[in-house]
């Protein structure tokens, strides 16, 4: 068995729970798209190409409104600034990927940074092409999930009201499992004191872009210092 086998039969067991969450939130955006009268074949571009998630699904609006690429652009960018943290924790890692590293950069993901941040592997499985397998699977899962959706919004009449809801309901979901996390509920509790300020200052519709920055520079100072305070305590146990 080659090294490429043995790292996808490896990697295959860890994206399995992926599959299932990839899958149903896949077919919601493939029928919302649908419902839009976006094809199966923009649907699929849009997921090879663009993967991300919460992004996909804010840029249903944009593609259906006014276009408006300053705001598109902020909240892009703002939505998936958590990769800027993700790629710091991924420099030893990606280090020597070699011509597997830029895919492997394009389609990191919360999932995938999860399975590639905790699993230990055997010393048999090449690291490399295990973690382009976990990226690559975890990829065509979404993949497939959008065109299950897309073809079953142009095939049955679906009542898409509340739909879109599925979006907020994927970050709810996020915000209790940082809630149960009882070691570190920081940054929920600074996600809630922030959007509720800027809610205050900048009305309820205008505070979403304000809140989002304010919550990126406050969870930056935070990270900032619970390293300093990390290695602060590292070098008192040494």
């Amino acid at each position: 068995m080659n090294e490429k086998t043995k790292a996808l039969k490896a990697a295959f067991p860890y994206t399995i729970p992926v599959f299932t969450g990839f899958t149903f939130l896949g077919i919601a955006y493939g029928i919302l798209m649908s419902s839009k009268d976006y094809g199966a074949g923009w649907t699929f571009l849009m997921s090879l190409m663009v993967f991300a998630g919460s992004a996909q699904y804010l840029a249903i609006n944009f593609l259906t409104s006014v276009f408006d690429p300053i705001n598109a652009f902020l909240m892009t960018l703002i939505i998936n600034a958590r990769h800027l943290f993700y790629g710091i924790s991924m420099l030893d890692k990606y280090k020597d990927a070699g011509k597997l590293k830029p895919y492997l950069i394009f389609g990191l993901c919360d999932e995938t940074f999860s399975i590639v941040c905790s699993t230990e592997l055997p010393r048999d499985i090449d690291k490399n092409w295990f973690y382009f397998f976990v990226t690559l699977l975890n990829h065509a899962y979404w993949i497939l999930g959008s065109l299950l959706g897309a073809w079953a919004g142009s095939k049955i009449s679906f009542n898409t009201k509340g739909l879109d809801f599925v979006l907020t309901a994927l970050f709810v979901v996020i915000f209790i499992g940082q809630w149960k996390n009882k070691e570190n509920r920081k940054p929920a509790i600074i996600g809630i004191l922030c959007s509720i300020m800027c809610l205050i200052v900048f009305g309820q519709d205008s505070f979403i872009i304000p809140s989002m920055a304010v919550i990126l520079i406050a969870l930056t100072i935070q990270r900032k210092e619970y390293t300093e305070n990390k290695n602060l305590t590292e070098e008192g146990i040494q």
